[in-house]
């Protein structure tokens, strides 16, 4: 009996809290509940930190360059739409840059909007890929708890986004995510093509300045909120961004210390490769498909 009121109070608690949801993604894939996509997480979680690797343990490590190079491009076409469609939904047709709110209209802007969110949100499973790559080709030292973390956690915390705020300022860092993911997923898959088109990555050197960039970006621009009078309609998003944005910001420092700092003592072909764990491998949540050659 009393696990019954335990169960029945759940339910109502549950069905206060997504009575407030925008009903316009209602009936949109992944969309209707947390719970498939909490499943699709816990599977891929399982996955690339349990089952796969045992299942790997006495075989070969596939080959995947063919497959990693139509992965990282089709991840940059898909990234640029990303980008064109939050321009075209708000960033670049009238948003301020400050106290932007959601727009939960039926308009085609606010709807198209919604859209790209959703679209972002689904993204994130996409890249989950990248954790998968790594179990199959046996680079089980790429699958660490921060990458685990943040392929993750973004999926996850994006759904609610999708659900409740799909919109506004809250937005801006995805829109600066997907312009990275452009930077750095043409970098993977040049790595990838082979040594041939190592002459074209010159700009490897700046690709940690840029994440450097895109943390700065992003915990300064949803700091404004705090000091400015708006009413976002849910603050809740802001506080997540904003922790989320200085969390890594911290973290991305201390990587930048160690390697820039402290591992100029070391030689310069373990500089390389510690610098290009940290930044690839950690905080983008994606490792250098460099390591392919």
């Amino acid at each position: 009996m009393e696990f019954y009121e335990i169960k029945s109070s759940a339910a109502l608690i549950y069905d206060e809290f997504i009575s407030s949801a925008d009903k316009r993604t209602d009936t949109w894939f992944l969309m209707s509940s947390p719970f498939p996509q909490t499943l699709i997480i816990a599977a891929y979680i399982y996955f690339v930190t349990s089952l796969g690797p045992r299942i790997m343990e006495n075989r070969k490590a596939f080959d995947l360059r063919g497959v990693l190079i139509v992965y990282n491009f089709s991840v940059v076409a898909l990234s640029l739409y990303m980008i064109y469609e939050f321009v075209m939904s708000g960033w670049g047709t009238g948003y301020s840059f400050h106290c932007d709110l959601v727009d939960y209209s039926d308009s085609p802007q606010g709807v198209r909007m919604a859209a790209a969110c959703w679209l972002y949100y689904f993204s994130k499973f996409i890249e989950m890929l990248d954790t998968i790559f790594f179990v199959l080709r046996k680079k089980n030292s790429q699958v660490t708890f921060l990458h685990v973390y943040h392929h993750s956690i973004m999926p996850f915390t994006w759904w609610f986004g999708v659900r409740f705020s799909a919109g506004g300022m809250g937005t801006f860092h995805a829109l600066l995510n997907c312009v990275v993911h452009v930077i750095m997923y043409s970098y993977y898959g040049l790595t990838a093509l082979g040594p041939n088109y190592q002459k074209y990555l010159w700009w490897k050197k700046y690709l940690t300045t840029i994440q450097l960039i895109q943390f700065v970006l992003v915990t300064s621009h949803i700091s404004q909120y705090f000091f400015m009078d708006c009413t976002y309609q849910f603050p809740i998003f802001i506080y997540i961004i904003g922790l989320y944005g200085v969390i890594f910001l911290f973290l991305f420092l201390n990587f930048w210390y160690h390697a820039y700092t402290k591992g100029k003592r070391l030689p310069k072909v373990l500089q390389n490769q510690t610098w290009e764990h940290h930044s690839n491998g950690v905080m983008n949540g994606n490792a250098s498909h460099e390591k392919d050659e």
